[in-house]
């Protein structure tokens, strides 16, 4: 089974109030510089996980995995996440592509992603970026309202929003997704409508719509803590999900998954193998591997990142056995078709339902999960309440 590669870019021209990803302020080239040669120093090291296209260890594969699921060298997606990847000069992102293919056997119609934000790039830079094989853009928008963008720290307006994506057309990428979050301080239900509106009317081929999530240390939490803001009501968050999955149907985008839309054939191909449990391998600061049985990360800091690589070639600190029919479960449920209960058996040998069946009578009975044509599906209103299922499983 082909592999996907994610490559972390940490810089950005500046810190949003609800990050809490591993990011760096771009201030200068030469760190820049200096962190992409750690990355394809990284890259070119073939890790352990690698080798010879097998396991770390393969005795420890779950007997019921298929054989199939062994990570090898073949890939067919690669993701420019961060961070923000289209700082990026062309030819550093050339290096770094460069060095995936000398170690890897890259698929002819790969999906490269590159995650850009409004006002990082030029016509110019994103002609070159699309001669360099870049064919999908993840544009982070975020909101059309300009309150909201400076709650958010964003460092564009909405107009800059508007000027790239005409960019990116007419730079010929043809494979767009937009960001948008929803659940704001101070976000109205006809704010969350204009935003909806506005990006169904810009028709991207995808988009990732998601409830604003506050996480401890970062500037929002902060704000939130010290009463300068408020989160919206759960009922509104409520409202605003059902709003988005009726506007989207109706514009003729599917939902894959939980906070996924897309028009038929643009489903992102590197994202599903997260929810698919398909092997990933990172590289970059912070960057996390799945390799059929394993999930290892890399040291978080960005300067202790290039130093661990510059001096071993390897940044990993951390390597856990997974529980694989749990991840399964919660992760194959995040998605529309949910989870063949046949093949859920046939692989890891019970029955999730009878494991389960407590938990799974409940949530039968409060209209959260339904099984259709042997395949166990959140429901829509399941989807509202997706963390309380997943946990059974975590």
């Amino acid at each position: 089974m082909p592999s996907g590669i994610y490559l972390h870019i940490p810089f950005c021209k500046s810190r949003c109030s609800y990050c809490d990803f591993a990011t760096d302020v771009y201030r200068d080239s030469d760190a820049v510089e200096r962190y992409v040669a750690a990355l394809v120093r990284e890259i070119k090291s073939e890790p352990p996980a690698l080798a010879g296209g097998q396991f770390v260890d393969d005795s420890e594969r779950s007997a019921n995995w298929p054989a199939e699921y062994a990570a090898g060298s073949d890939v067919d997606t690669i993701y420019f996440g961060g961070g923000t990847p289209s700082l990026l000069e062309p030819q550093q992102v050339e290096k770094i592509l460069n060095s995936v293919n000398k170690v890897f056997s890259v698929a002819n119609d790969v999906e490269i992603t590159m995650e850009m934000n409004p006002a990082t790039v030029t016509p110019e830079k994103l002609d070159a970026f699309r001669s360099l094989g870049i064919n999908r853009a993840s544009f982070g928008v975020q909101t059309f309202n300009e309150r909201d963008l400076k709650l958010l720290a964003r460092g564009h307006d909405a107009n800059d929003a508007r000027q790239t994506y005409r960019m990116l057309r007419e730079a010929g990428f043809a494979n767009i997704s937009f960001d948008l979050i929803a659940g704001l301080p101070g976000q109205t239900l006809e704010d969350w409508s204009r935003n909806l509106a506005e990006a169904i009317a810009m028709e991207p081929e995808h988009l990732s719509l998601y409830l604003l999530e506050i996480h401890e240390g970062t500037q929002l939490a902060e704000q939130v803590r010290s009463g300068r803001r408020t989160p919206i009501e759960d009922e509104l968050a409520a409202e605003m999900y059902e709003l988005m999955l009726d506007r989207l149907t109706a514009a003729g985008y599917d939902q894959y998954e939980i906070s996924n839309f897309a028009k038929p054939g643009f489903e992102s191909r590197h994202n599903t193998k997260y929810w698919r449990l398909e092997p990933v391998f990172g590289f970059g600061v912070s960057a996390h591997s799945f390799d059929g049985r394993h999930r290892y990360a890399n040291e978080r800091d960005t300067a202790r990142y290039v130093e661990m690589i510059e001096h071993s070639s390897s940044a990993e600190t951390y390597r856990e056995a997974i529980d694989l029919a749990s991840e399964f479960a919660f992760l194959g449920l995040r998605l529309e078709n949910g989870i063949s209960l046949k093949d859920f058996a046939e692989r890891f040998g019970f029955d999730l339902k009878e494991r389960h069946k407590a938990e799974f009578n409940e949530f039968f009975n409060a209209g959260l999960i339904e099984e259709n044509e042997g395949n166990l599906q959140l429901t829509k209103k399941g989807k509202l309440y997706s963390n309380e299922i997943f946990s059974v499983f975590v």
